[in-house]
């Protein structure tokens, strides 16, 4: 028997209709014949039949025992006899948000024992049964004593999926490095390979597939981060200088693996083409790559219930999007990406196609490492404005994509995160090119890297004027949007704004709801944090690296914002324990810190 049975039910009850309804389902207009539907039930060797009005709007279900009995009845003529003269109305239905407590709720009210699911367009998605709720039931308080409470075993099935995943991605530069003949490389990518998926496999033999409350969706997207950048850190070791001490080694190594999982982008190697071979600057655009996407998965699976994914339908397979083919959407819809820049920049003259392919990667991703300290100086005008289109596409939701290639273009919603989004830049960027001295291209290609914090520079930033620098500053806070892969505190809280003079007003703030009061404070926190955080850590940097406060502060909002635009202030000579913090630092801005703070403040969540 289970250690805590009342507990296993609860946990049970509280999961989603959507994971334990039967979705295979015999929707049949009102105006079927019965004869027909009789047929129709012996053929897909089911029971039961949800019956439509001619829009498609469920009214009433049939069961095979309905038509058995009432067109038995001598005044029942069964040749002329339709679904809606033997359905039984009204139709008792359950929403697809709604949890197994919920549903027998609704059963024991109803005296009945099955409930159509209900999406919020009104269409039947599925059937859950008391029987089912029953063995789930039964199976919770009848299973063997376990070492793992649910929501624990919940965090870590998500947790070995995403390892597993990311391990299965980095044999991409693992193979390039072998083809390369570059060994060492070759041997840490294979090494970090291995670890990710064992790790994930062991993970995912004591977890399980599960629903997440925002305590724990905050522990797995920050656990996912940080085992990234941990085993991340293998590569680096093979190739950084042996005459360092172990903690130098492994500082420089660990800030480099987050600086690339977390898409920081702040670079150590400031000539890698002559510090690093080819490969290992291919493996760490990589590895941003890999972060960028697992950000967005980890979000959208720890926040974005899947009951709401119901809608979205994998373009590739046609079937509904479930959390597993989820990341193999991503990763198409970015690869595809990914060979169209690359493409484009090899047609406009960068003529190593491997370092486009980094560049393009790293671009995409608002990640900002360079396979060589001379590209992007040598760019073009043409390739230029790619990079910024690059750049733009990985500040965008993940959903806008997803509506691109599915040809459902702007949803409203959608469309007004997007239209502030490039309104802000647009307006940053005509008052950069005025104030910066820079010429109008190179000015709009640095107000762009800011704001999706993409980190692309064409020089040190070391000396720009206070505006200036406080323009990129503003606009490396602000960051992207949503669900992308650009850090910042994302446009669509700048909307949760609007709420705060009603939030401070005693009488206004009661006719708020819950979930906007704490979407308001969570968004005060982060305001707040980010620039105190910058400011802490600015101090530090202008302290210990004698530096003028001015970079400090610039260099240490890049590190939090993930932005990657750097006045040069943290190279190899900077102190191992502080570039270990750092490191720390771009995984707790890429949370937003508000996951921090739901981690050990639930309540706020």
């Amino acid at each position: 028997m289970s250690t805590n049975p009342e507990r296993a039910v609860s946990y049970v009850l509280n999961k989603s209709v959507t994971e334990y309804m039967d979705k295979d389902v015999l929707i049949l207009s009102q105006n079927t014949l019965t004869r027909e539907a009789a047929r129709m039930l012996r053929h897909y060797e089911t029971d039961d039949i949800v019956v439509t009005d001619e829009n498609r709007i469920p009214v009433g279900i049939v069961t095979d025992e309905d038509i058995l009995s009432k067109v038995s009845d001598v005044t029942v003529y069964a040749e002329a006899t339709k679904l809606k003269d033997i359905m039984t109305t009204p139709l008792v239905t359950i929403n697809e948000k709604s949890t197994l407590q919920d549903a027998l709720h609704k059963m024991r009210d109803n005296s009945i024992r099955k409930l159509p699911v209900i999406s919020k367009k009104n269409e039947v998605i599925g059937m859950v049964f008391q029987t089912t709720i029953a063995n789930v039931i039964r199976d919770a308080t009848a299973s063997e004593p376990r070492l793992l409470s649910p929501p624990v075993k919940a965090v870590l099935g998500n947790l070995g999926f995403v390892l597993q995943f990311a391990g299965v991605l980095l044999l991409v530069p693992a193979i390039v490095a072998t083809i390369l003949e570059d060994t060492t490389t070759a041997t840490g990518i294979y090494l970090t390979t291995v670890l990710l998926l064992v790790t994930g496999f062991f993970l995912n033999s004591y977890g399980e597939k599960a629903s997440l409350n925002l305590q724990q969706a905050s522990i797995l997207v920050f656990s996912s981060l940080f085992l990234l950048s941990l085993f991340g850190t293998v590569p680096y070791l093979y190739v950084l200088p042996g005459e360092e001490s172990g903690v130098e080694v492994f500082g420089n190594a660990f800030f480099s693996s987050a600086a690339g999982f977390t898409t920081g982008g702040i670079s150590l190697f400031h000539t890698p083409e002559e510090e690093l071979t080819q490969s290992f600057t291919f493996y760490r655009s990589y590895t941003q790559l890999v972060g960028g996407m697992s950000f967005i998965y980890l979000v959208i699976t720890a926040f974005y219930p899947e009951s709401k994914l119901q809608s979205m339908r994998g373009f590739i397979s046609g079937r509904t999007l479930h959390m597993k083919e989820l990341f193999s959407t991503i990763t198409v819809i970015f690869a595809v990406y990914i060979v169209i820049v690359a493409m484009l920049l090899y047609f406009f003259g960068q003529e190593n196609l491997l370092d486009d392919f980094s560049l393009a990667m790293s671009t995409l991703a608002t990640g900002g490492f360079v396979p060589s300290s001379t590209i992007i100086e040598s760019l073009g005008w043409q390739e230029e404005v790619i990079l910024m289109g690059a750049m733009i596409l990985g500040a965008l939701p993940f959903t806008f994509h997803y509506a691109f290639v599915r040809k459902k273009f702007l949803a409203p919603k959608l469309g007004k995160e997007v239209l502030t989004y490039f309104a802000i830049l647009g307006g940053a960027t005509a008052l950069f090119i005025g104030i910066s001295g820079l010429e109008p291209l190179e000015s709009t290609f640095y107000s762009v890297s800011a704001s999706t914090t993409a980190g692309l520079q064409l020089q040190s930033l070391a000396g720009l004027g206070g505006f200036a620098h406080a323009i990129l500053i503003t606009l490396m806070f602000i960051g992207g949007c949503g669900f992308s892969t650009a850090g910042g505190l994302k446009i669509f809280r700048l909307f949760h704004l609007k709420d705060c003079r009603s939030f401070f007003n005693n009488v206004k703030r009661k006719e708020l709801s819950i979930q906007t009061k704490k979407e308001i404070i969570s968004t005060l926190i982060i305001i707040g944090l980010f620039p105190l955080i910058s400011a802490i850590t600015g101090l530090h940097l202008a302290e210990t690296e004698d530096v003028p406060y001015q970079d400090a502060f610039f260099e240490a909002a890049g590190v939090i914002t993930t932005g990657g635009l750097s006045a040069g202030v943290i190279d190899f000579d900077t102190d191992p324990a502080t570039k270990i913090v750092l490191g720390f630092l771009m995984i707790f801005g890429r949370l937003e810190i508000i996951a921090i703070i739901y981690i050990f403040v639930p309540r706020l969540s």
